[in-house]
């Protein structure tokens, strides 16, 4: 294709559109008007209308002043995901920390309060608690919620604490916003986190990261189980190795 047809076959403002989404996908958090125009190098009359749009056609949610990527993004990404993307090749990766460990194993991303399951290896043992692709729990109280928490910048995590919505699940649950930004450094630090029923009396899970060539993390994987099947000592003892060696290998879909 010549240049003449190449500028005529672009859609400038189509482009300028998945820059914003890209942007969003960026900030779960949200971000204001002025913001995104600072960020996307648009006017406020530019990005007012983008964003309109993106909430319009459902792709994006308004707060007040703060817009958002909505859930529906996934639709989108479900079926690249059901192809021969990120998810198809974790897949066997997943089902063999399953195997080896007989419990669930499974992989999620960040969606503005929530992490939204992306994949999921069912555990020969059963959980109380009903998973599967597409489910939505808290970020807060969740190990891949704080595991993905611990990925966002400060400035991120500060306004996702000012805007959660956190609830007392059980008696463990962390609801004190400064406790709770400890616990989400203490996973940043160690590389791993660990929630110990504060989603649901019972059960316990550990998450890592996984991350793209640039460092960044774009979801995250773990393995839940009964507390009585495991105490906090022996998940990272005895699970925490084989989520790390899983989470290694999956990476490798960056390696280019």
């Amino acid at each position: 294709m010549d240049e003449e047809t190449a500028s005529r076959d672009h859609v400038g403002s189509l482009e300028r559109g998945l820059v914003v989404m890209e942007i969003l996908a960026r900030r779960p958090s949200g971000m204001t008007l002025t913001e995104m125009a600072e960020e996307a190098g648009l006017t406020r009359a530019g990005a007012r209308r983008f964003l309109l749009t993106l909430v319009a056609t459902g792709y994006a949610t308004q707060a007040g002043r703060v817009f958002s990527l909505s859930p529906r993004l996934l639709t989108v990404a479900r079926t690249w995901l059901g192809g021969g993307s990120l998810w198809s090749f974790a897949a066997p990766i997943m089902r063999a920390v399953a195997t080896q460990l007989n419990e669930a194993c499974s992989a999620a991303i960040l969606s503005g309060q929530d992490v939204v399951y992306v994949a999921r290896i069912p555990g020969r043992r059963i959980l109380s608690v009903s998973l599967d692709v597409g489910t939505r729990l808290p970020a807060y109280c969740t190990s891949m919620g704080r595991i993905l928490l611990a990925g966002l910048t400060s400035r991120e995590l500060d306004t996702f604490l000012g805007q959660a919505t956190i609830e007392r699940r059980t008696p463990k649950t962390i609801t004190d916003r400064h406790l709770l930004a400890d616990a989400i450094g203490k996973a940043k630090a160690d590389g791993f986190a660990i929630v110990d029923e504060e989603l649901e009396l019972g059960l316990r899970s550990i998450a890592v990261p996984i991350r793209d060539r640039s460092g960044s993390t774009v979801a995250a994987i773990n393995v839940s189980t009964q507390s009585a099947r495991f105490s906090v000592a022996e998940m990272e003892r005895e699970i925490l190795p084989a989520l790390l060696g899983a989470r290694q290998r999956i990476e490798d879909f960056f390696v280019v």
